[in-house]
């Protein structure tokens, strides 16, 4: 046992003074000290040429030494590893620059840049406010009560009162929050739009979400008529879908606007031979609309006597879907970049 007990020392000082400073002097070492047919499984051979009585010490330091080897290895190919991540290519300063790859404009975004801009050309200018809001300026002045039963159209997500406030705080339901802060400064006429992300509790399907965009839009002035409105509308959908969509309004109800209607295009997506996106009726909302009631005039300081006033309100989405043949709106707030990709150079 003794020679074997020698052999082990002789082989720990070899293996502590080895220089191993390449990836084939570390794979020689692991084959030599380790492999299959290394030192280390010679040596364990041996155990049955050792007596019995001294079998258990000299398997602890047979054990000894194979963890030391494998320890030693592991140390070698670790600083081999960490030597060659940091050696540094050499670099053909002659080679041409790589460019950086530029991203895409969002679809929503897309669209209501497009939407933006199509009432700016008619004098609207952008205004913006809080997604975060009062039941004030989202219901009451836009006169819905407390008790009106209009509120249960909007599946409200309402945020955990402040200890100190008396208000009721929730996220916005629809832009026309906007409205009445705007309203409310006085400054007449008005002629604005409020695009903006709202929030409301609906089961999430390809048809809805619980957040989507809207751009609403604003028009208070003395002698607005209903005609006004009309033609304001008429020159975006042509603006926005071209000059062959046909346009239709129906009569509605919401509580803000007195009358109040609905307009839909004709479907361009199966030319108004009917699919899933209209529902198999050749045509789509993509907008309600109304006159200013007097009473939201009054709630904001306008005399409702001396102004009047057009609104209308639409999803950005729905636009967009019908815009570029979308069928699922959950793809919009998925963020795969291979669906963003596609938006590369549209602007």
């Amino acid at each position: 046992m003794q020679d074997l007990v020698e052999k082990i020392e002789s082989l720990k000082k070899e293996i502590k003074e080895a220089k191993l400073s390449s990836s084939e002097e570390i794979e020689k070492y692991r084959i030599r000290f380790l492999g299959t047919k290394g030192l280390v499984k010679e040596l364990m051979g041996e155990m049955k040429h050792v007596s019995s009585d001294l079998k258990k010490e000299f398997g602890a330091r047979l054990n000894e030494f194979k963890v030391f080897a494998e320890q030693k290895y592991e140390e070698h190919k670790s600083e081999s590893s960490h030597k060659t991540s940091h050696v540094k290519p050499k670099e053909d300063d002659t080679l041409p620059g790589i460019p950086n790859e530029t991203g895409a404009r969002h679809p929503i975004q897309i669209t209501m840049n497009k939407m933006i801009s199509i009432f700016a050309n008619i004098g609207f200018t952008v205004a913006e406010g809080p997604e975060i809001e009062d039941e004030w300026h989202n219901f009451n002045a836009l006169n819905l009560p407390e008790d009106h039963p209009a509120r249960d159209m909007q599946d409200t997500f309402y945020i955990a009162k402040p200890e100190q406030s008396d208000k009721e705080w929730l996220l916005r339901t629809h832009t026309s929050s906007v409205q009445v802060r705007v309203m409310k400064e006085g400054k007449l006429p008005i002629r604005q739009i409020f695009p903006g992300r709202v929030y409301r509790n609906e089961t999430i399907s390809a048809r809805a979400h619980c957040f989507f965009h809207q751009v609403e839009g604003l028009y208070i002035d003395e002698k607005v008529s209903f005609a006004d409105l009309k033609q304001t509308l008429y020159y975006f959908v042509k603006e926005m879908f071209g000059d062959a969509v046909k346009v239709r309004f129906r009569p509605s109800y919401f509580p803000f606007t007195e009358p109040s209607a609905e307009m839909d295009v004709s479907c361009f997506i199966c030319d108004s031979k009917g699919c899933n996106v209209c529902k198999h009726t050749g045509w789509v909302e993509i907008l309600g609309c109304g006159m200013v009631h007097p009473n939201v005039l009054t709630n904001c300081g306008i005399d409702a006597e001396k102004y009047t006033g057009f609104a209308w309100g639409m999803g950005v989405e729905r636009t967009t879907m019908m815009q570029y043949g979308i069928k699922d709106i959950r793809v919009l707030s998925e963020n795969d970049v291979r669906f963003l990709a596609q938006f590369k150079g549209v602007v």
